[in-house]
């Protein structure tokens, strides 16, 4: 059990601070490669859904069914789902879009003619906003890849790999507009990297309040909802991002790659 604390911790720790890779991309490339983003993006939204609808979601299922008897358990999974949903979506509308997560921006967007010039109080706000979305956001993500990894070590890692990716362009989202706006790069850095923190933050609300009601209900009721947050956001965040710098379906074929990864994982794990 210790072990498996440890590994959760560790995994959560790991898929927050992928925000501050975000920053070392964008200060060290005059361009964002589309492509790559194109790709990734796909890939993070193909490992998401299909470990959520083929992996989390059963296990939630029989988990629950298995407590309560068929119907009820096949009910609360759906409305732990949509429930899942309903939580991160309402996240995503208390967001201001320019400071949203989901508006991705990349190192061209913040270095247009101008943009340094008489309004670094409006990107350094700018940036201080996204990295509290980002934080704000993160917070569930984290008590899902803590849960996923405390009950199955295999599907954690594989949910901390998906939530790393994705939280790359969130770190480019947050240090550009820092850096633009103080020429500190430093500064953007560090802000960048201190969003990420949500996530083992999260890890650590999950451990202090949920644990002592860990049971197989809960377990069922954590991972509907986790299922339904990753789904939500493969569709609301990954892949129309992806979609923005496609080239060539591009994006859809890092879906498909994400996909055949995840399942391919997932069988030399049985």
């Amino acid at each position: 059990m210790t072990e498996n604390l440890l590994l959760a911790f560790g995994l959560t720790l790991f898929a927050g601070l992928a925000t501050g890779i975000g920053s070392l991309l964008a200060f060290f490339t005059s361009h964002t490669n589309t492509k790559f983003l194109s790709v990734t993006l796909g890939f993070s939204a193909g490992v998401m859904i299909y470990v959520s609808m083929v992996e989390i979601f059963v296990k939630a299922k029989v988990a629950l069914v298995d407590s309560l008897g068929v119907v009820p358990g096949n009910w609360l999974t759906v409305g732990g789902f949509f429930g899942g949903m309903l939580l991160i979506a309402s996240i995503d509308k208390f967001i201001p879009k320019q400071s949203n997560p989901h508006e991705l921006k990349t190192v061209e967007d913040m270095n247009q003619p101008g943009t340094n010039d008489g309004k670094k109080p409006d990107l350094l706000k700018m940036g201080t906003f996204t990295a509290l979305a980002i934080g704000i956001h993160n917070f569930p993500e984290g008590i899902a890849t803590f849960t996923s990894a405390l009950q199955d070590p295999a599907l954690g890692i594989a949910i901390a790999v998906a939530i790393a990716i994705h939280n790359i362009p969130e770190g480019i989202a947050v240090s550009v507009p820092v850096y633009f706006a103080t020429g500190d790069k430093k500064k953007a850095f560090k802000l960048s990297f201190l969003s990420g923190l949500s996530e083992p933050i999260g890890a650590l609300v999950a451990y202090l309040f949920l644990m002592p009601f860990l049971n197989d209900i809960m377990f069922g009721i954590i991972f509907a909802a986790v299922a339904g947050i990753m789904v939500f956001i493969s569709l609301d965040e990954l892949l129309p991002a992806a979609k923005r710098y496609d080239e060539t379906h591009l994006s859809i074929y890092g879906l498909i790659a994400g996909m055949a990864v995840m399942a391919l994982s997932l069988l030399l794990f049985i």
